[in-house]
């Protein structure tokens, strides 16, 4: 079992990013200590937040006093709720955080079952919960609770492989499982504005979705089917409709992604990594496959789109360190299908070359400080915006943990 550990002064945020799983039927509430723990299951940030602030000092000068933990089980580990339960409550304890307020969540938005925990680093008394070698201390009680539960072993495993997005491969056979396994962790990870853009970095992972569209009973109809494909882009096996595997990755889940992605993109400027390394590509490229390498460096991958005479009529680049897809046209002019079929139409071969899936464990060493740097932005950055989807904007996303300027009468939360 892998533990990542992130801390930040987002309460709100961190708190918010959960509801959105658990309102997406991603997620749920396993357990609380100190807080209020809704019976039936709708979890509300704004009665939470309540809570939480009843255990927060009048003065405390800790600049991030929010925790919060995901613990990811081997996915071919089998648990039941009340166990999850157990183990974040076990892991709460055995950290120092036992007379924390906390609320355990489980997720299932990646393909496998893992815990996230939000709590606090201040006590009610404003002292700073003890964080002396953390993560030492932290691998000791995953190791422990692994041998407890009877857990698979992490140690040896990269942190990617807990994360990490495998292509299809037919020759393994349940297509549905590998599937699933790309395409739900792919819709929450990545920013794209069209289904073009969706489609294009699911071609990248061998998976194919088509459009469905019509009347049932009188009624419009808007479906997708997806199909894993083989090393030569042919579809294999039986279409598979997007209903089976969740909302989140059907017509109007992605509709929503989409608008998401779009607000995001503009507010955070995330295809300005882009454009920079497209640009010093193009200029400094002979041919089609330097251009290639020199934006794989960089962490991106392109699709050219070609008709059956080799003419290049769709450009898009997945910049998989900003987790951006943006078709040519978005960078501006200069980057459409028409130039770079002036640059490549001609001049390269007529078959393409075939996409190299990118190395995401490469790219975040790459950008370490990138990463660092935008996670001053945001009570979720570092480590933990790679290895789980960011947290969407929301109305008090940026809001930093209140404090008070006048001491009040200390109060409890709820003990469940």
């Amino acid at each position: 079992m892998v533990a990542k550990i992130n801390i930040g002064s987002n309460l709100y945020g961190a708190l918010a990013y959960n509801q959105e799983k658990v309102d997406e039927g991603l997620g749920k509430i396993l357990g609380s200590n100190l807080v209020f723990e809704p019976t039936n299951g709708q979890f509300n940030v704004s009665d939470c937040m309540e809570d939480f602030m009843q255990f927060v000092p009048a003065h405390f000068r800790t600049e991030k006093p929010v925790f919060h933990v995901s613990l990811n089980p081997h996915p071919d580990d089998r648990l039941t709720d009340d166990q999850l339960a157990d183990i974040g409550r076990e892991y709460m304890e055995k950290l120092g955080y036992g007379n924390q307020p906390y609320l355990i969540f489980k997720h299932e938005d990646i393909g496998r079952e893992h815990l996230h925990v939000v709590s606090l680093r201040v006590d009610s008394e404003g002292k700073k919960i003890d964080s002396y070698k953390e993560h030492e201390r932290s691998k000791e009680i995953t190791e422990h609770l692994e041998r407890k539960y009877n857990l698979n072993p992490a140690e040896g495993q990269k942190r990617s492989e807990q994360w990490e997005l495998t292509p299809v491969d037919v020759s393994k056979g349940d297509l549905k499982k590998q599937i699933a396994a790309v395409i739900k962790p792919l819709a929450s990870m990545y920013h794209f504005q069209s289904m073009g853009e969706y489609k294009a970095v699911l071609s990248l992972y061998n998976i194919n979705v088509e459009e469905l569209k019509g009347e049932v009973k009188g009624k419009p109809y808007r479906g997708l089917l997806y199909s894993a494909m083989d090393s030569e882009g042919n579809k294999v096996g039986n279409p598979l409709k997007s209903s089976i595997f969740g909302k989140s990755v059907g017509y109007d889940g992605l509709e929503k992604r989409m608008e998401k992605s779009a607000e995001r993109i503009k507010t955070k400027n995330l295809k300005a990594h882009t454009l920079k390394a497209v640009s010093e590509a193009k200029q400094g490229s002979q041919s089609e496959s330097e251009f290639r390498a020199k934006l794989r460096q960089q962490g991106i991958d392109i699709l050219f789109r070609r008709n059956d005479e080799g003419r290049i009529y769709g450009a898009t680049f997945i910049d998989h360190t900003t987790r951006t897809v943006l078709n040519g046209s978005r960078l501006g002019k200069e980057y459409s299908a028409n130039v770079f079929n002036d640059l490549y139409g001609e001049k390269q071969e007529q078959i393409q070359e075939p996409i190299q899936t990118t190395n995401l464990s490469d790219v975040y060493k790459a950008n370490t400080q990138q990463e660092n740097n935008h996670s001053a932005d945001n009570g979720l950055g570092g480590i933990f915006s790679i290895l789980s989807p960011e947290p969407e904007n929301h109305p008090k996303d940026e809001m930093p943990l209140p404090r008070r300027k006048k001491k009040k009468k200390r109060r409890y939360g709820r003990q469940m």
